[in-house]
């Protein structure tokens, strides 16, 4: 009997007939330099994510890396291509935001494992982005599904969290070096607060050492262009790509 949660079962079975996407490469050659001949089948792993099956995502991960799996190998070959299939599923109108959610909650489990594990290795990220709800909105779902696809990308992921004011994401940029701030919204009457945030980059001084991606239901692609932002981002599997195209990975 399948005792998994109704939506998972609904993936699972509109996924049955699609064709399991193929490797992709998702770190930087640093990153997945060392990766052994423990050349494992993850198919049990991007399966638990792709169903949003906690527990069995964290039991696969876990004799993954008792088998001698190394951890970059697990997000390359494991959580990457089971996010990307989720992101491409959702944009075929084959799966919904709950689905995406459990999706999510899965790589964030796991890679409480795997994070300090890719630390010890030396491992580097394709790059690190600092994330966060803009300061006045409250909202966070569509913000926690672009870390997870960033993460599940190869991204070094800083998330604020909601109503994050423009120091905040400053001192967050400087304190993480990152490469990339992604800012959300979903209130239209929250859109000025992004562009008060790049407005404070510009003023900062660090304007041209940043990149600014943005994202949620009320920005545009028009938007993201008047503030000037580096990139808008449609959907949390385009922003991924996004990402990749603005820091060249």
């Amino acid at each position: 009997m399948d005792h998994s949660d109704p939506p998972a079962r609904a993936l699972r079975s509109r996924k049955g007939s699609r064709k399991q996407s193929g490797v992709i490469s998702l770190f930087s050659r640093d990153f997945t330099t060392g990766l052994g001949e423990h050349m494992q089948d993850l198919t049990g792993l991007r399966e638990s994510i792709l169903t949003g099956n906690s527990s069995k995502a964290l039991e696969e991960t876990q004799k993954a890396l008792s088998n001698g799996a190394n951890p970059a190998y697990i997000v390359s070959r494991g959580i990457g291509p089971a996010m990307a299939e989720v992101g491409k599923l959702f944009e075929a109108g084959e799966c919904f935001v709950p689905e995406l959610l459990m999706a999510a909650k899965c790589t964030k489990e796991v890679f409480r494992i795997l994070r300090p594990l890719l630390a010890q290795t030396g491992a580097k990220p394709n790059g690190r982005v600092v994330m966060g709800t803009v300061h006045g909105d409250l909202h966070d779902i569509g913000k926690n599904l672009v870390a997870a696809m960033l993460e599940g990308g190869g991204f070094e992921v800083t998330d604020l969290g909601v109503d994050v004011p423009a120091e905040r994401f400053i001192a967050a940029v400087r304190d993480r070096q990152a490469h990339i701030v992604g800012l959300s919204a979903l209130l239209t009457a929250t859109l000025p607060a992004m562009k008060a945030v790049v407005e404070a980059f510009r003023a900062s001084g660090m304007r041209d050492s940043i990149k600014i991606m943005v994202g949620g239901a009320p920005v545009t692609q028009e938007y993201a262009t008047a503030i000037g932002a580096n990139g808008y981002g449609e959907s949390a599997a385009a922003s991924v790509d996004l990402a990749r195209r603005l820091i060249g990975a």
